[in-house]
């Protein structure tokens, strides 16, 4: 049975339980939430932020892969090393965006009592030391696989 499941469906009975048990609490969070004042603009909310990744976020960030893969010529390491401080780089600017660009000066000084002149500079340094330890690695990465070559031949 298991096995008919599994050719039929594409996976484990476990998944499928698990998928299911998923759907379900999503659906009882969604009722639960109807019922607050505040729905209508969540779902708003919601919708615009899929659109938003799929309108303009995706084509920005797939054509700036594509760039990159022409830029490194098939070298998957460099081309992941380069990637993943990217992207950690890309969502501090997106959930911080709103203090790095300074928007909401007055009411995040009232509420918090502190300036938003810092957030632009600690965005910076931590995108360069996300690239420069994603830099570092790629490098000893490289002299290890170099070593062990030396150590073959």
């Amino acid at each position: 049975m298991a096995d008919r499941l599994r050719a039929g469906y594409g996976a484990a009975p476990w998944h499928l339980v698990v998928v299911t048990a998923a759907i379900v609490l999503a659906g009882w969070v969604a009722l639960r939430l109807a019922g607050e004042a505040t729905f209508g603009r969540m779902l708003l909310w919601f919708v615009g932020a899929a659109i938003a990744h799929d309108l303009v976020l995706f084509p920005v960030y797939a054509s700036a892969d594509r760039v990159l893969r022409r830029l490194v010529r098939g070298r998957v390491t460099l081309l992941n090393h380069l990637r993943l401080p990217a992207l950690g780089s890309a969502l501090l600017f997106l959930v911080y965006s709103p203090g790095i660009l300074r928007l909401g000066e007055t009411t995040h000084l009232a509420a918090t009592g502190q300036d938003q002149r810092p957030y632009l500079m600690r965005w910076l340094l931590i995108s360069a030391a996300l690239f420069l330890a994603s830099g570092v690695t790629y490098l000893l990465r490289r002299r290890q696989v170099s070593v062990q070559r030396s150590e073959r031949a």
